[in-house]
């Protein structure tokens, strides 16, 4: 792959369709998911890890031809309409879950689970045409972090091919805190994480810093930023699989809160 492009991204994938919709409080997010592609070397599979998929063992999407999952509540009903009809790639998941058992970590596919929305939202504006194979890895129940760190280094095989891994979450995610409009009212409590996690990640010692996500919770205001930290856990499976700092492609406002994008 071209060593100036990325091939590991975490980005925060905004509010459930709300992005579809056109929400001024995401304009910043869509303007940035729609032009992302131009900092990857186009990839033949996408890889991605979701803030929605929880499961006792991690777990990959087995078919050929995933369905819709539509994990979100209260929307218009055209946000029940919408499709991403990119191929699955079973074979690659069973390749993968041998890499996972290799490394002593079991692994599982699901035959019929679906893309649920930190998959196709932030896709349908990153490659509209659907034309990439992909694939979703679940999380890990229990949310341990040393053990999401350690299915990112189990991973890192996949660095040697044309792949695009996507962690989907959001670098903030307390639901009670979001701004419902476009306002970006400041939030020192929130810009203490968010800088936490830059200098975490990004910093000229790294891969030295990555112990430092293993205490998460220690960090300024972790858990106003994330009373559960689902929406974390996707960037500790990047940080696993990376080798180098992290740069920054995205710090501006979603849902009036500051959130981040990195790429490896």
């Amino acid at each position: 792959m071209n060593q100036n492009k990325k091939s590991i991204i975490y980005f925060s994938h905004g509010g459930g369709p709300l992005p579809l919709l056109g929400d001024p409080g995401h304009k910043a997010m869509i303007d940035f998911m729609r032009v992302l592609p131009e900092q990857i070397a186009r990839p033949e599979l996408i890889l991605v890890i979701s803030a929605h998929w929880e499961e006792a063992l991690p777990t990959l999407l087995g078919s050929p031809n995933p369905p819709m999952f539509y994990d979100y509540y209260g929307f218009p009903p055209e946000t029940y309409q919408v499709q991403y009809p990119a191929p699955g790639a079973p074979e690659a998941a069973m390749k993968i879950v041998d890499m996972l058992k290799n490394a002593g970590i079991p692994a599982n596919i699901h035959p019929t689970r679906g893309y649920d929305h930190g998959h196709f939202i932030p896709l349908l504006m990153m490659y509209p045409e659907a034309d990439i194979p992909t694939l979703q890895l679940s999380l890990i129940r229990g949310l341990d972090p040393e053990r999401h760190l350690q299915l990112g280094e189990a991973l890192r095989p996949l660095l040697e091919e044309n792949v695009l891994i996507i962690g989907s979450g959001f670098s903030f995610h307390n639901m009670s805190a979001f701004s419902w409009s476009p306002s970006t009212e400041p939030d020192p409590a929130n810009d203490a994480f968010q800088d936490w996690l830059i200098e975490s990640t990004s910093h000229p010692a790294y891969p030295k810093t990555r112990r430092a996500l293993r205490n998460w919770t220690q960090a300024p205001y972790a858990r106003y930023c994330h009373p559960r930290e689902e929406h974390l856990l996707p960037l500790l499976v990047c940080a696993g699989l990376a080798q180098s700092p992290a740069q920054v492609l995205f710090d501006d406002y979603i849902l009036g809160k500051r959130g981040l994008a990195f790429g490896w």
